[in-house]
């Protein structure tokens, strides 16, 4: 235990410049470009074998504009191209279908084929995922793609799988999570939020996120949240600054204070019944599909991190910057220090800090 908190301070101190790298926009992709698409004539010729026709449903709360919203289509025209139309997908995005709160329990009961999840939405059923939602674990886009999107993620996704009956396929980049307010206030430690409402998911692991970081957490569901900031029924949230943008957030936020809490990402996850039905052939078009959703999402979030800043600044939004380090230390300790952390694979911790 000792060497693993040593471990952990020691690589938190690098989380400052790498954080601070990662809300810039840097980093690069580390995983496997997506595989060439099969010509037209072989993917009909597979098509022809691989079983029988298959439409997904899948069911998002993101909005469009999001990238990993637009994803959602890529994954879609993917798909459809490279199995030769043997498998469609049936899109929904903002909640139309089913909203966060809603959506897990109708992919658990094969009412929804897919959706977008993460670690945070399925800690009840695994509360060991909460490992992956304490902040300052990944220390930059680069270090969180190189474990979820390799063999760590393998491992961490099929136990979900086992577990709670839906399969994660990968991570998307969603941005480095900051604060940002309603008013013109600089957030430079813990003390600072003390008495702030800010809005959080509405799951325990997020609304336990919130309390660590020194806040009064307020669940509210994303679709929900522009109005809750309008009204001033909460103070903030946090988000990563290109849904900030996408959101417009902007519209009724004064100020933002780049804390550099979590580097986020978002599942594409797909109901368990429903993959072992699909055939080899089918699978691997599948995972084809989320590569490439991938690679547009993250592109697309690196480059608006990159550029969102004076995007902001031009919207008379004030940015400041947080004590990333006196974040860290006060995150770190109210995890450690409760009994949320009893269930995580130290081991595993430590292996994954070692890939930063």
């Amino acid at each position: 235990m000792k060497n693993w908190k040593r471990l952990l301070a020691l690589s938190l101190s690098g989380a400052m410049l790498a954080g601070a790298l990662t809300a810039c926009g840097g980093g690069s992709s580390t995983t496997p470009a997506p595989a060439a698409s099969a010509a037209p004539s072989e993917s009909a010729a597979a098509a022809d074998n691989a079983g029988d026709p298959v439409n997904l449903v899948f069911s998002i709360a993101a909005v469009p504009t999001d990238a990993h919203g637009a994803a959602q289509k890529v994954f879609k025209e993917t798909l459809e191209t490279i199995s030769g139309g043997n498998m469609t997908v049936e899109c929904y995005d903002s909640g139309t279908l089913y909203g966060q709160d809603t959506e897990h329990d109708a992919l658990k009961n094969g009412d929804v084929d897919m959706i977008y999840s993460s670690a945070s939405w399925l800690t009840d059923g695994s509360p060991w995922v909460s490992m992956f939602t304490a902040g300052y674990v990944f220390q930059s886009y680069d270090h969180m793609t190189k474990v979820l999107n390799g063999d760590i993620g393998k491992e961490v996704f099929q136990k979900i799988a086992d577990e709670q009956g839906i399969l994660p396929l990968g991570a998307y980049y969603l941005g480095t999570r900051q604060i940002s307010l309603s008013e013109d206030r600089q957030i430079k430690t813990p003390d600072d939020l003390k008495g702030v409402n800010l809005r959080m998911p509405n799951s325990d692991a997020w609304v336990f996120l919130g309390k660590a970081m020194g806040a009064n957490p307020t669940a509210i569901a994303f679709n929900d949240l522009y109005l809750a900031l309008q009204t001033g029924t909460v103070d903030g949230q946090d988000n990563p600054l290109p849904t900030v943008k996408s959101a417009k957030f902007y519209e009724v936020q004064k100020s933002i204070s780049l804390t550099n809490h979590l580097v986020d990402s978002v599942w594409p996850t797909i109901n368990v019944d429903t993959w072992n039905k699909l055939t080899d052939t089918q699978k691997g078009w599948v995972m084809e599909a989320v590569e490439a959703g991938r690679k547009a999402c993250d592109e697309q979030n690196l480059k608006t991190e990159s550029e969102v800043q004076d995007f902001l600044k031009e919207q008379d939004l004030k940015i400041y910057a947080a004590d990333v380090a006196a974040f860290a230390d006060h995150v770190l300790n109210a995890y450690l220090n409760d009994p949320v952390s009893d269930t995580w694979d130290k081991d595993l911790l430590t292996q994954i800090q070692e890939m930063a």
